[in-house]
């Protein structure tokens, strides 16, 4: 068991990601202590209990302030209130990171509340989940050889993302960084447009009036399909908005591709439906082949 590289760790919002992260760092040995904290006593009680953390408190600015690393697990809309209460009692030293799914507003809001990004800041993205939520659903193998995602800035300490680093390998995932307006651009095409999208149908087709029909008769392309749409609605509204901007470029995007892909079918144009699922079919396959 290797040497534990922090001593306390502060997870505000111990769900799936949060919950998922303090299983994996304390089954490496990495972490010697764990503070769960949120809005929700019953939630948090149900993780102590499950032995996710040691201790939690209802109360940020008390948990945090001679803490070694806080990692804000929350949906992105209320990362400027935890910053907020963050700020009068941070100490200097400690490792700030976070799992949020949108990098640019995040960082935005580290600006308006701090002034500037604080140094031991590091932004991060665990491409990981599920569409179920909560610490019961979380696992120490979630982000086994998945891809998380680092946005340090210039000004970001190199000690800081070593050890953010670290931890995050220490739960098998893949590290990698890249620049934030391009981590949203990235991921508003292969997360959050696919959200869009399985939430949208499904919310079509609950329309209808032979719903129930079509519910009781759906198969397995359908469960596969529309399985993301059974993500939390609260945490997908916030990224949506955080994200809007990325988001609108490619669903426009989708938008004109979708309407060429109707007047092929309204024409009875066999040839240039095929050739778009021939060249959807070899991409994804070449996906799953890499993958």
């Amino acid at each position: 068991m290797p040497e534990p590289v922090i001593d306390t760790l502060v997870i505000i919002g111990v769900g799936l990601i949060g919950g998922s992260f303090a299983r994996a760092v304390r089954s490496a040995g990495l972490v010697k202590y764990i503070i769960g904290c949120g809005r929700e006593q019953k939630n948090l009680e149900k993780a102590l209990k499950l032995g996710v953390i040691d201790e939690y408190s209802l109360d940020i600015q008390s948990a945090v302030r001679t803490v070694d690393m806080i990692f804000i697990a929350t949906p992105v809309g209320s990362f400027q209130s935890i910053f907020t209460q963050l700020k009068d009692v941070l100490n200097k030293n400690t490792i700030i990171t976070d799992g949020g799914s949108t990098k640019t507003s995040v960082i935005k809001m580290a600006e308006a509340v701090f002034g500037t990004v604080p140094e031991n800041f590091v932004p991060g993205h665990p491409v990981a989940g599920t569409e179920n939520s909560g610490v019961e659903a979380s696992f120490d193998s979630l982000f086994n050889n998945h891809r998380v995602i680092l946005t340090p800035l210039p000004q970001t300490s190199k000690k800081a993302i070593q050890i953010v680093t670290q931890l995050w390998h220490s739960t098998g995932a893949q590290v990698v960084t890249m620049d934030a307006q391009h981590h949203d651009m990235v991921l508003a095409a292969t997360s959050h447009l696919p959200h869009l999208l399985a939430f949208s149908l499904v919310n079509t087709l609950t329309t209808l009036d032979e719903k129930q029909e079509i519910f009781d008769n759906a198969a397995g392309g359908f469960r596969d399909f529309t399985r993301i749409a059974s993500s939390d609605p609260a945490m997908w509204q916030d990224i949506c908005l955080a994200n809007r901007d990325a988001l609108l470029e490619h669903l426009d995007h989708f938008s004109r591709d979708l309407a060429k892909l109707r007047t092929a079918l309204e024409q009875g144009d066999a040839e240039t439906l095929k050739e778009i699922f021939t060249r959807a079919k070899q991409s994804r396959d070449d996906f799953v082949t890499k993958k």
